[in-house]
């Protein structure tokens, strides 16, 4: 590898690698109880809604459609996060949440993983709502009615906005540019709800990195580097 390009993956992914690495090697599995649930969960809903008696119960409570009413659909987003498409490969979903949701758990903990991917499917959901009220005459946001009945993206949304949020914690900004450039890219050749929804989901967490860091400025406090130690000053006897 030569040294330019072994600098820009130190520089992209190195903070990245030290504390995954660091994380797993201290707890090991111990480390992504979220993410070990989700996979199984996943798992779980994609064998039950093949069986001929449980599509309509997973249906029921983890599909989101732009035609339901606004309370039922928010009742059902949490669960969502877990139900994959029926027309994808279940093994290419398990393998996102196993990476991406790792990823964020290790960097970021659990529970701000999970809240800032029920944020980015939540962005998706009402971006639905939103886009067919625009109606197809909306140059890039408007949504044909027909979507009313398409179920949201599942897992994929999350993945996205995860992705995102965790690039931007440890200044993987090349990479984080790939991603939303992939899906403004997915979006472009295949113009589905599917692909929308996740450009949805990536504004949402973008809203919310911009948030942040306009609160990080009116407080005055500036982010340390990834793996910089606060500094303290010798104690004098």
């Amino acid at each position: 590898m030569s040294s330019p390009v072994r600098r820009f993956a130190r520089r992209e992914w190195g903070p990245l690698f030290g504390t995954v690495r660091r994380e797993l090697t201290a707890r090991r599995l111990k480390a992504i109880p979220l993410t070990l649930t989700a996979v199984c969960l996943t798992a779980l809903f994609q064998f039950v809604q093949n069986q001929d008696w449980g599509y309509g119960p997973v249906r029921a409570v983890g599909a989101v459609r732009a035609e339901d009413p606004l309370v039922l659909a928010l009742l059902r987003t949490p669960l969502s996060l877990f139900v994959p498409a029926l027309d994808l490969p279940v093994w290419g979903a398990l393998a996102q949440i196993l990476l991406v949701f790792g990823i964020a758990e290790l960097c970021l903990g659990r529970w701000r993983t999970l809240g800032i991917a029920y944020l980015a499917t939540l962005c998706g959901t009402l971006y639905a709502r939103v886009g067919l009220a625009l109606g197809p005459g909306t140059p890039l946001l408007g949504l044909p009615a027909s979507d009313a009945h398409v179920v949201d993206t599942g897992p994929s949304a999350a993945v996205v906005g995860l992705a995102v949020y965790v690039c931007r914690r440890k200044r993987a900004y090349w990479t984080g540019a790939a991603v939303v450039l992939a899906m403004v890219i997915e979006a472009i050749v295949k113009p589905n709800l599917a692909g929308k929804e996740h450009l949805a989901a990536i504004a949402g967490v973008l809203v919310l990195i911009a948030v942040q860091a306009w609160r990080e400025r009116g407080q005055g406090g500036v982010e340390p580097p990834p793996g910089a130690r606060s500094w303290k000053p010798p104690i004098r006897s």
